[in-house]
């Protein structure tokens, strides 16, 4: 006999949305991939046996863990062929979520990129064990792994992370200042002002997905990234006139990011990583038009943890 799903069941659903979107967006890196595993995660609680499931929440974080695991799988290869530096799709977040400094940490770009080096076993092991605090053992039961499977995983993947992702980055005040005053410098083409900002080895990363000109390989150093920056406001982007574009500080993905708009399209964000002084040490340029719909449809997404 088919279930059908009541009002109650979609209550219950709905109550728990913006956590499976939360798991299934780190665990993906894209906001469309994991808006869908949501909406199959959907379709399976509909025609779940309600007898058989104790816990709601944990029962729909396991099935959408499982559907996001799946779907990373199978953009693997997508993400490895590539045109140029692949960059988590950005999305606009709630101030909720830099309340909470561990939730802004492990949503931000930079932490996304770093998951993007794990396998992607190692990388729903992580987000839901040291992001969510899952137990191993609900982990295993969520992927369908052994325990010790999960315990190895978890222990090469917070390894990994950690040698990659610096402990102390500066604090949010600190981050909102720097990049506002970086907007200034950039709309003003003010070189110097830039060059204050950037951390002498500052890397740009650029993704235009092959669908825009974008630099294809990393941009290295203060002068190159600053001059970069300084033509903001005299060089035509993309089609759109200096004059024509639209340029604000908003917050993306846990932290303050820049959104470029021109006539009726979103053009490109730009977020930033920064080091315990608050200088700038990475920026990401996100232009492919692909990964700008979920800023471009202006949805602020609660990725906390709860």
């Amino acid at each position: 006999m088919t279930h059908l799903p009541s009002d109650l069941d979609q209550q219950v659903f709905h109550q728990h949305r913006n956590l499976l979107f939360s798991v299934a967006y780190r665990i993906l890196g894209t906001a469309a991939d994991a808006e869908d595993a949501v909406q199959d995660a959907w379709i399976k609680w509909s025609a779940a046996d309600r007898a058989q499931v104790a816990d709601p929440k944990a029962y729909l974080a396991r099935i959408v863990s499982n559907l996001a695991l799946e779907r990373l799988r199978s953009t693997r290869h997508k993400r490895e062929t590539y045109v140029g530096p692949w960059l988590p799709e950005p999305i606009l977040t709630t101030g909720d979520t830099a309340d909470a400094v561990t939730d802004a940490e492990s949503v931000s770009t930079a932490m996304l990129v770093v998951l993007e080096t794990l396998s992607p076993l190692e990388r729903a092991v992580f987000v839901l064990k040291e992001v969510f605090d899952f137990s191993h053992a609900e982990i295993a039961e969520a992927l369908e792994r052994s325990e010790s499977a999960v315990r190895q995983a978890a222990h090469r993947a917070r390894n990994h992370v950690r040698a990659r992702r610096p402990r102390f980055t500066a604090d949010r005040s600190r981050q909102r200042e720097v990049t506002e005053r970086f907007f200034a410098a950039a709309t003003g083409g003010d070189i110097n002002a830039l060059m204050e900002l950037l951390s002498p080895d500052v890397t740009l990363w650029t993704d235009g997905g092959g669908k825009v000109r974008q630099a294809l390989r990393p941009v290295v150093g203060a002068a190159t990234v600053a001059s970069w920056f300084a033509a903001i406001g005299t060089v035509t982007y993309q089609g759109v006139e200096p004059a024509d574009m639209k340029v604000e500080v908003v917050e993306l993905n846990g932290g303050p990011g820049i959104v470029f708009r021109g006539p009726g399209r979103v053009i490109a964000t730009v977020t930033f990583d920064f080091d315990a002084e608050g200088r700038i040490t990475a920026i990401h340029n996100v232009a492919n038009p692909d990964k700008l719909r979920a800023v471009a449809d202006g949805t602020a997404h609660d990725v906390g943890t709860e």
